[in-house]
This record gives structure tokens, sequence and C-alpha cells, in this order.
């Protein structure tokens, strides 16, 4: 009963917003930025906290690897989107592979922007010590308008735990990402770093409070060539309750393969 009151909350919230959405066209630039775009792309990024809210001495570093590829299903666009961390440096000492997330997005071009719908995975993919030792499964759902000035959107996630380790602590968290890209002109934009608020729901509140930016820069290779996208990240977490990290830099290299889809 808990858990369907969590997602009704969810989508409640969610579905609301497209209405206001803008319309606008969409190019490469803006489709690098955009989670529901159906562009295939590979990513290497490395995410470096150089220090913890209460525990200043504490680094971490993360160097993940994201895989995003369309496909279409009966009549429908879908966007399956795999994600796969190895921690090279935590505040206890441990490296190693981490937990994957793996969803598929339903998206569906609107005059505005776009919209879709899907599911969220976690696999237990993490060595012991950095996995969450839980199978979660869960809804997401997000949009984009693509208005004059550039883009900007919602996307949701939620993880709820339905197997696992009794032993250990459930995962049922909600993340929302914000999504905002200006473009600048010669391939540069700034906009919204890859900032995710999440919300637990055992504890009843927010763990996760950042704010951040980023700046990208597309590359125009001749023909034949892949086109690549650079971004630079900075993120400052406001959430000070216990040990948290605090300041995150970000670099990322994503290989682009559009599909004209």
């Amino acid at each position: 009963m808990k858990a369907c009151i969590r997602l009704n909350l969810i989508f409640a919230t969610v579905a609301a917003v497209p209405a206001f959405a803008q319309s606008g066209g969409q190019d490469l630039a803006s489709a690098a930025n955009d989670p529901t775009a159906s562009l295939m792309s590979f990513q290497l990024q490395d995410f470096y906290v150089s220090d913890f809210h209460n525990q200043s001495s504490a680094t971490q570093n993360t160097l993940q690897f994201r895989a995003a590829i369309p496909f279409i299903l009966g009549s429908t666009n879908n966007i399956a989107r795999l994600t796969l961390p190895y921690m090279t440096d935590t505040p206890t000492g441990q490296s190693g592979l981490s937990d994957a997330t793996l969803f598929n997005l339903t998206v569906f071009d609107q005059p505005w922007g776009r919209w879709g719908v899907g599911a969220v995975a976690l696999l237990p993919t993490g060595k012991e010590g950095l996995s969450a030792e839980k199978w979660g499964l869960g809804p997401a759902v997000g949009f984009t308008a693509s208005p004059a000035w550039g883009l900007w959107g919602i996307f949701n996630q939620n993880l709820l735990t339905v197997a696992g380790d009794d032993d250990r602590p459930d995962v049922n968290l909600s993340t929302i990402q914000p999504i905002m890209n200006i473009p600048m002109g010669q391939g540069w934009s700034a906009g919204f770093s890859d900032m995710t608020f999440v919300y637990d729901w055992d504890a009843n509140k927010f763990t996760s409070l950042p704010l951040g930016v980023k700046l990208s820069k597309l590359t125009h290779p001749g023909a034949g060539r892949v086109p690549v996208q650079y971004q630079f990240s900075y993120e400052r977490n406001f959430y000070d309750d216990g040990v948290a990290p605090r300041d995150t830099v970000g670099v990322t290299v994503k290989f682009l393969f559009p599909t004209g889809g």
C-alpha cells in the first residue's frame, strides 16, 4: 500500500508539468544534453569528490561508463540506457565495481518537445562493501521542451526494493534531475550539470541537494568521423546531515552516433 501511494505521488507530480512546455526544434548539440533524445551515445565520466560534509579529509573518485541505445519496439521509439560505475577511491579506502542501473524509456515526440515513460532497475553488480546488495525496480518519467533559447525539462527515476539481502537496508529512492542547456555557438553550450536530487522514502527526507553547472563543447569532425562532446561540471551538495559529498568536479567524454530517428 505504501509503495502504491508513493508511485501515485510521483506520477501526479511529474505528469502535470508538460502542459507548460514550449515549442521548438532540436539539433545534435541539444540532443546530446537530452536524456529523452533518440541518440545513440557512449560516454566515459570521471567524478572527483574533493571533500565531504563532516569528514573534510575524505575524498572519492568514480569512473563511470554509460551507454544509451535507441531502438524501435512495435510502433514506439525507445531508449535503453546502462550506467556502470567503478569506484577508484572511497572514504573507506575500498575500490571496485559498484551497482549498475538499467532503464528503458518509451518516448513520444510532441510539437513542444518530447516526453517519455518507462522503467528503471537497480542491479546488485557491485563488489562487497560497494553494493547495496538489493534488486530495485520502479517507474521512470520525464520530458524536455525545446524553446528558441535552448532546452529545459525534468527527468525522474524511482527505485523500490524487490529482492536482495534481508540483512541490508532497503533501497527506496526517488531522484529528480532538472535539465537546462543553453547553446552559445560554435559547439559550446552551458547549463545544469547532471545534478540529481535524491529523496529517501524510508528516511522521509532528501539525502542529496546539489546545485551544479556544466560547460560543454561539441566537436564537428570531418565526414566519416564520430562527433564527440566534452563536458566539465562542478556541483555543491547542500545536504550536510552526516557524511555526504560536498564538492564534486566531473569530466565527461561522450561519443555520439546520430541515427536520424
